[in-house]
């Protein structure tokens, strides 16, 4: 009977002991951070980590021809600059602005105009493979844009010196890391008639190709 008493008058002893000694292990369990990291599995890193970007372009038009009942004029090609900010709300889906320096030539008169646009722009990732390695080098992509254009006409005079303008566009992009993009594209552009004395209803239509650069960050 005392060796049971002594047994259990020692194991109660320890418990204390042995409490104690469990709890360095559970607050190591509870404070050792949780690693966080960036993974290609995540499919909107992009657009965390790089979402917004500025760029310029180069831009190539070719102008279309038009004609009444008592005068026909044929379209030029010009040369102009544009300039971009933007943000990637999604990793497939992107807003930006847009400033051109609209320069548009006919065998008759010539038109000059700051053209604002807003433009939305998918791009065409592909899902598992930019899941799986975290890049994509050739983004294709498609768009819309809406704006308006100030105008200034030599050779001729205008009714409307500021008009509504839309586009719409498509390309590819060549991303060069997260950081660096080129763009290769087209842009058919369609500025609502400024109302020219030289011909009625004439809405000046570009057929615009473009090489342009981004730069995230």
């Amino acid at each position: 009977m005392k060796k049971k008493s002594a047994v259990l008058f020692t194991m109660l002893a320890m418990l204390p002991g042995m409490a104690f000694a469990s709890i360095p292990y559970r607050v190591e369990q509870i404070d050792t951070p949780v690693e966080q990291s960036i993974s290609g599995q995540d499919d909107q890193a992009l657009a965390r980590l790089r979402r917004f970007y500025v760029g310029g372009a180069y831009n190539f038009s070719i102008w279309n021809n038009g004609a009444d009942d008592m005068v026909s004029i044929s379209g030029d090609n010009t040369s102009s600059f544009d300039v971009v900010a933007g943000v990637r709300a999604f990793d497939i889906f992107r807003i930006e602005a847009n400033y051109i320096r609209t320069s548009a030539k006919w065998n008759a008169f010539e038109l000059t105009g700051d053209t604002a646009m807003i433009n939305a722009i998918l791009d065409a990732r592909i899902g598992n493979l930019y899941r799986l390695f975290y890049k994509q080098r050739l983004v294709p992509y498609v768009g819309i844009g809406a704006g308006v254009s100030w105008n200034s006409v030599d050779g001729t005079s205008i009714e409307n010196k500021i008009t509504p303008v839309i586009s719409a566009m498509a390309g590819l992009s060549v991303e060069l890391g997260q950081y660096f993009a080129l763009d290769f594209g087209y842009k058919y552009i369609y500025m609502f008639s400024p109302k020219f004395d030289a011909i009625s209803d004439f809405a000046p239509i570009a057929h615009q190709f473009r090489v342009g650069a981004r730069i995230h960050f």
